[in-house]
């Protein structure tokens, strides 16, 4: 009896031995979950690439339709003293360019005070086609503008090829290919295709007002708006106005 009771004893005593050693072991670290893998991964983006490629206006036809679009709206007055002319403007069916964008870089320069209007002696104003006009200016393609400058007895062929514009008897004709491109003075130069607009306009509107041809006054100096700069600056400088001091 007191055999058993003593291995009864030992036994218990083992298993609290045992029982102490398991807690106060540490526990082990739970296992890291990986994340579920996929049967197709997702790709890395690519890079994104910006085009290098230039923006390119639409493409300049050499001829049109030969029809034009005359712009049925009215302009402001330009000039505040002076004889007053009033004019249509009007754009080949053909060109890209907008007729409204077209009339309003018309206005913008007839109403500029370095313009005609700076002398006080000359006012315009575009009126719609419905209305009577002194003349009208028109943008046509080039061979559009040959015929209607021929027509006048002006003949814009440079190298066989329609390349200046022209002002014949109550028509001022600008070649859409200066309109678009200016000239090799004006663009070796850098200088903004608007200011070489300025000048084509100015320069056949002053043959309207009855102005000729003028020469450089001298190297370096502004090329007067009646020289043919269109034809070369030849050693003067770009000018688009006939009054460029005025303010």
């Amino acid at each position: 009896m007191r055999l058993r009771t003593t291995v009864t004893a030992l036994i218990l005593a083992v298993i609290a031995a045992a029982a102490a050693i398991l807690l106060t072991r540490p526990a082990a670290a739970p296992a890291p979950v990986s994340a579920p893998s996929s049967a197709h991964p997702t790709p890395p983006l690519a890079p994104i690439r910006h085009s290098t490629e230039p923006h390119r206006p639409a493409p300049i036809p050499a001829s049109g339709s030969g029809t034009f679009t005359i712009d049925a709206s009215a302009g402001p007055l330009l000039g505040d003293a002076g004889r007053l002319r009033r004019f249509h403007v009007a754009v080949e069916t053909t060109v890209a360019d907008g007729l409204a964008d077209f009339s309003r870089t018309i206005d913008e320069t007839l109403g500029d005070r370095r313009s005609w209007i700076g002398d006080h002696e000359h006012r315009f104003q575009r009126v719609p086609g419905a209305a009577p006009a002194d003349f009208t200016i028109y943008l046509a393609t080039r061979e559009t503008a040959y015929r209607l400058c021929r027509a006048g007895g002006v003949n814009i062929r440079v190298g066989g090829v329609p390349y200046t514009s022209c002002r014949r008897s109550g028509a001022v004709v600008i070649n859409y290919d200066r309109w678009r491109l200016a000239v090799p003075d004006y663009t070796s130069a850098g200088t903004p295709l608007p200011v070489y607009r300025a000048y084509v306009i100015n320069h056949e509107v002053g043959h309207e007002l009855g102005h000729g041809h003028l020469p450089c006054p001298g190297a370096g100096r502004p090329a007067p708006v009646m020289q043919t700069q269109t034809l070369g600056l030849r050693g003067c400088l770009a000018n688009p106005w006939p009054h460029p001091t005025t303010r």
